[in-house]
């Protein structure tokens, strides 16, 4: 808890033009696993399951699947490429070498101090415009859409993707990002949760007998991935959002049918409507809870009339289900969001916040303080619990003390473990907003309760509670410094 990195240590994101340029470093860096001839059928999702459990705690390596039996030469599978903490200080333009904590704390400050929006530019051409299909030209099944879990219910497009709709009222266009089932040749299926952004709008043309239009992107800037999966307000601009954290806009350019933006470099883009009027079943699905949290549900259909692609086009996935592990960088935007918010609030104190990307940063968040009042553990567990950055399908909210590292599951356990009395310090929350997806929910309303967890020492005794048997951070500084050569990685 003693490193920190500031806003101004912070350097435009200018390494990189494109998901291509970024692999590359990650390549360079020693982190990028290439995969040669594997199976979309099971066996790339297998092998990335595989992978994200035995990383989950320092970080998989990112995965590119080549060769791809039942897709053209050259097309590509892409798994996990901010699944570090160093790819996603690097695609963040911050210092790759750095802790968890003190890359949500520079990314923290950098919302809070001197973050700007940067609207995209709009151009006329751009590598997604290589190929283009049109209408009864489309053929989807030629992408590595994997089916990703053993009881799913078919294939999946979209995992890691940008779906860009346009609100029927005010032309705000919003980009999220939501399960896209492949039905066939040019037919895709989506489920979007309720409350979601891209359901409100959706609904809009729906109550008024329209089909939605929607272009979807399936290869990106991670960066955009990253702004379409965030809890961003309400009518903000997403490429906007994701522009400034790149530190120069996004080119884009305006799609053929409905002239929706879409990621001038982009890999993959899909265009068409979300029909009013047509579903198809679609589930079950494993989901970020590491379930089959929904069944086989009926749900709109999207009817794909454009299908533009680069050559040897890159297909972006986000292998949800158990282990549950998010992207690193999921888990340092979405900590850093409710550290901003507790303390907007008005919570004094606040040393660090952490949620957890192995139960997919919604389920298990740790906050730190130094208690300053009576009640001070109280209202940090409550807060971070119920900001609107947090109020999303959680579960378990822990308040730990300074000299706790939340980031550390080790730390974290042995804090509860330690210094929470069970009956006296946890308290719960209840009918609080859930998910569809929610393994202890059976019916609407998807209302859940969580628990909050005062894993602090007690305050009216804090001072006198008994002294940690551990070296001191100046004896443990100077030993990595002796034996610098036992720490290289």
């Amino acid at each position: 808890m003693d490193e920190k990195v500031k806003a101004d240590q912070a350097r435009p994101n200018v390494g990189y033009n494109d998901l291509r340029d970024l692999l590359e470093s990650v390549d360079n860096m020693g982190e990028l696993l290439r995969i040669d001839g594997a199976d979309w059928n099971l066996e790339m999702g297998a092998l990335q399951e595989i992978f994200a459990r035995d990383g989950a705690e320092q970080g998989a390596p990112a995965l590119l699947f080549e060769n791809i039996p039942g897709s053209p030469a050259g097309f590509r599978a892409m798994y996990g490429v901010l699944g570090s903490t160093r790819r996603t200080a690097m695609a963040l333009g911050f210092d790759e070498n750095v802790t968890p904590l003190a890359l949500v704390q520079a990314y923290r400050d950098r919302m809070r101090d001197d973050f700007e929006l940067i609207p995209p530019v709009t151009v006329k051409d751009g590598p997604i415009l290589e190929n283009i299909e049109r209408d009864d030209e489309v053929d989807l099944m030629k992408f590595p859409a994997p089916f990703l879990h053993e009881d799913d219910g078919g294939r999946y497009m979209g995992t890691n993707d940008l779906v860009i709709m346009r609100d029927l009222d005010t032309g705000w266009v919003n980009m999220g990002t939501y399960r896209v089932a492949l039905h066939d040749k040019n037919t895709l299926g989506i489920w979007m949760s309720p409350g979601k952004h891209g359901r409100i709008i959706r609904e809009k043309y729906f109550k008024k007998g329209k089909s939605c239009p929607v272009a979807i992107s399936c290869g990106h800037d991670p960066a955009l991935f990253l702004a379409a999966c965030q809890g961003v307000d309400y009518g903000t601009d997403e490429f906007a959002y994701a522009g400034g954290h790149r530190g120069r806009p996004f080119e884009i350019i305006e799609s053929e049918l409905h002239g929706l933006p879409i990621p001038a470099d982009a890999e993959i883009v899909f265009e068409g409507e979300i029909s009013w009027n047509e579903t198809r079943p679609e589930g079950p699905f494993g989901e970020f809870m590491g379930y089959y949290a929904s069944g086989v549900s009926d749900e709109p259909v999207i009817k794909v009339r454009r299908a533009y692609w680069r050559n040897d086009p890159i297909l972006t996935v986000q292998s949800p289900g158990r282990p549950s592990v998010a992207p690193t960088a999921q888990a340092v935007v979405n900590s850093s969001m409710v550290w901003d918010e507790v303390e907007k609030a008005g919570l004094p104190g606040v040393k660090g916040v952490w949620c957890h990307s192995s139960v997919a940063t919604w389920l298990f968040k740790v906050i730190a303080i130094e208690q300053l009042y009576p009640g001070h553990a109280k209202q940090a567990a409550m807060l971070a619990s119920s900001v609107q950055s947090a109020a999303y399908a959680g579960r378990w909210t822990v308040v730990v003390d300074e000299d706790i590292d939340p980031s550390n599951m080790f730390d974290v356990i042995w804090a509860m473990s330690t210094r929470c009395d069970p009956p006296e310090d946890i308290d719960y929350m209840r009918r609080t907003w859930s998910t569809p997806l929610d393994t202890m929910l059976r019916e609407p309303p998807y209302h859940n309760n969580r628990a909050v967890v005062d894993a602090c020492r007690p305050y009216g005794w804090k001072d006198e509670f008994p002294k940690v048997a551990e070296a001191s951070p100046e004896l443990k500084a100077k030993m990595r410094e002796k034996f610098a050569h036992l720490f290289e990685k």
